[in-house]
């Protein structure tokens, strides 16, 4: 397996999936580390020089004013990271601790923290071993970055806190050891380099888009297979009205709705004659919606593959000073300096740009998932579904077919329209009111994970629905590339002939679109 190379300049959505999910090996980049070690050299001179530097001679947010002497530096650090970690509720996933981590050991690498390389190679060495902290999902307020998540994440380097190691909870010194990886004593400077930054709410954000396009291509799939099932027309998927709104998304949904539908389709034989001129508009508008939620992702992950390459801490580190810029921050107070470089404060931990992201992806979510429902509505309702028994059931009356199951979905598309409210147009003042405007992208991040899930569920009653209404329409046959999505269905559900509980199929289905098997069946 390929070697990943952290360099703070190179990472990509690509990278980090095959890092969190397919445990690609990571290291420090050689060109990384030598800009690591300069930026720490910086740090080391102002400790020598006695400087006022913040966070590196002084305490944090409210109490910057407050000096601390070199003695009590390392207790400071550790002080940090204690008093910081208190976070609550269910903890994050391994997968979303392995993001964080990755995360902050490539914007370290970046070179702009003023940490040591070992610090960097410690996260390294934990995600080579699968050790992944413990990590509460409740606790940030998105400023100064994610600072309860951060502050766990760090506890298991110093053989604190509570971690897993290979799937098997244990505390952060057992984690460690067991592993093989030696713990930190922190130095200056380390601990509010670790705690400070975004990579909590990124790492859930960058997991959710994973998913997220993998959710855009089946709708795509179902959708086309939905319009087969309802006698519905291609004509409003034609490149021509495509190329009159050259939309990139809306571009890439109509090609693959097309793609689904070539080929010969006894169904759209039987209707040719029908005299209907227009589909409704969550059949005839699929490309315009599903395309804008995949325009929607695309700026999503150019925002995150920014994120990911950026110093999200405070203060960073610039070396390579000179004389004239020493001497012109010589009387600021958020700035100190050395002959080999500048620490300059500022704000880079603030999560407005990902939250921002987060609530448009769960926006753009609760829009796929509200179309998909609104196609199921029109399979089972006797006043729209072209013929087909009312709610798909045989013997409609003695059994309700799939009634209920547009209920479940109904259900999921309200609870998604009340997690699409953004949560960064929120605020609440914290640290004594100097951190006086946060972003609360953590909490964007937490309920996108909810609008996931719901639309997968959403996404697989259309599913299920789209299934049976073909089945019903037997003997006639679709293209080769619907019938392909239909029979991938049956293969773990089966024709309801009779009322029975769905939760088997339900899941099986789901586990079928999570892991991408229908999308992949329009290639």
């Amino acid at each position: 397996m390929k070697t990943i190379e952290l360099d703070g300049e190179s990472l990509d959505l690509a990278a980090f999936e095959a890092v969190v999910l397919g445990k690609a090996p990571v290291r420090l980049a050689s060109v990384a580390r030598a800009r690591v070690d300069a930026a720490r050299r910086v740090v080391e001179d102002i400790l020598a020089s006695n400087q006022v530097a913040y966070a590196i001679t002084t305490g944090v947010g409210k109490l910057s004013d407050v000096r601390v002497s070199p003695d009590e530096n390392r207790q400071l650090q550790l002080n940090l990271l204690r008093s910081h970690a208190v976070g609550v509720g269910a903890p994050l996933s391994e997968s979303e601790s392995r993001g964080m981590m990755l995360l902050r050991a490539n914007s370290l690498a970046k070179g702009n923290s003023g940490v040591r390389a070992v610090v960097i190679e410690t996260l390294c060495e934990m995600l080579k071993r699968e050790v992944h902290p413990v990590i509460p999902s409740q606790g940030s307020v998105g400023a100064s970055g994610d600072l309860a998540p951060l502050a766990h994440l760090a506890l298991v380097l110093i053989g604190e806190g509570q971690a897993w190691y290979r799937s098997t909870r244990m505390s952060g010194a057992e984690a460690m050891r067991a592993a093989g990886i030696a713990t930190l004593t922190l130095e200056a400077k380390e601990a509010i380099s670790l705690i400070n930054g975004t990579q909590a709410m990124l790492s859930c954000g960058a997991l959710a888009l994973i998913a997220a396009r993998t959710l855009v291509d089946s709708a795509d799939a179902l959708g086309a297979m939905t319009l087969e099932a309802l006698k519905g027309t291609k004509v409003a998927m034609d490149e021509r009205i495509h190329r009159a709104r050259p939309h990139a998304g809306q571009m890439e949904s109509a090609g693959n709705v097309r793609r689904m539908l070539e080929g010969e389709s006894a169904i759209r034989e039987s209707h040719r004659d029908c005299g209907r001129v227009q589909d409704a508009y969550s059949l005839r508008c699929i490309p315009q919606v599903h395309g804008a939620v995949r325009d929607t992702l695309a700026a999503a992950q150019r925002t995150f593959e920014i994120e990911m390459n950026s110093a999200v801490d405070n203060p960073l580190v610039f070396p390579g000073g000179d004389a004239e810029s020493e001497a012109r921050h010589a009387s600021e107070s958020a700035s100190a300096s050395s002959a080999g470089g500048e620490v300059l404060s500022g704000g880079n931990f603030h999560g407005e740009p990902v939250a921002f992201a987060l609530d448009f992806l769960a926006i753009a979510l609760s829009a796929l998932a509200g179309i998909s429902e609104r196609r199921t509505e029109r399979l089972v309702n006797p006043n729209l579904n072209e013929g087909l028994p009312p709610f798909l059931a045989a013997g409609a009356g003695l059994n309700s077919g799939f009634m209920m199951a547009q209920v479940t979905a109904a259900a999921l598309v309200s609870e998604n329209k009340v997690l699409a409210h953004p949560a960064s147009v929120d605020s609440i003042t914290t640290s004594g009111n100097k951190e006086d405007y946060v972003s609360m992208g953590m909490g964007a991040a937490i309920k996108l994970q909810r609008v996931v899930e719901n639309t997968v569920q959403v996404l697989t009653i259309e599913a299920l629905c789209a299934a049976q209404a073909m089945d019903m329409l037997r003997p006639l046959t679709s293209t080769a590339r619907v019938e392909a999505v239909h029979q991938r269905v049956r293969d773990v559900s089966t024709f309801v002939e009779h009322d029975r509980v769905l939760t088997s199929d339900l899941e099986n289905v789901s586990n079928l679109i999570r892991r991408g098997e229908l999308a992949r069946l329009m290639q």
